[in-house]
């Protein structure tokens, strides 16, 4: 169906992929298509957290993530998948939109939980994705 699909996910929560990876995988076109597979690093938001931590945490943590990622796909996505992991830093629903557009990609594949009243209110990353992407974004419930 697409031919570059890309799979933002959260390393520490089964729940961001145990649904959506299998609807990636189904998405994607299967003579040929690509799966992208993302995590974000968030950033400190307020550059006085950042303080709190030692010089080049930042590298460092990224550096740890990238080799997680890469375990993540060893361990999850079948051999006969082109794959391409990749780590970013900042804003979740930022840099979700800015790897789609950067990659090229045809759709986002990505897990939500049920929305509760404070989402509606703060909205949560796959709600900001929807809106902003200029992608096709498909929603994959969480249980």
């Amino acid at each position: 169906m697409f031919k570059t699909v890309l799979l933002p996910i959260d390393l520490s929560a089964p729940a961001s992929w145990s649904k959506a990876l299998p609807a990636a995988l189904r998405l994607r076109d299967a003579e040929g298509g690509q799966l992208h597979v993302l995590t974000v690093v968030p950033d400190f938001g307020l550059s006085v957290v950042g303080s709190f931590f030692e010089s080049g945490f930042e590298e460092k943590a990224m550096h740890r993530v990238g080799e997680a990622m890469t375990a993540w796909v060893a361990e999850h996505v079948p051999d006969d998948i082109e794959v391409h992991p990749h780590v970013m830093h900042g804003r979740v629903y930022d840099q979700i939109i800015a790897a789609a557009d950067r990659l090229h990609v045809d759709a986002i594949v990505m897990a939500s939980h049920t929305p509760e009243l404070s989402d509606y209110l703060l909205g949560p990353n796959a709600a900001r994705v929807v809106r902003h992407a200029r992608q096709s974004v498909f929603v994959v419930r969480e249980e």
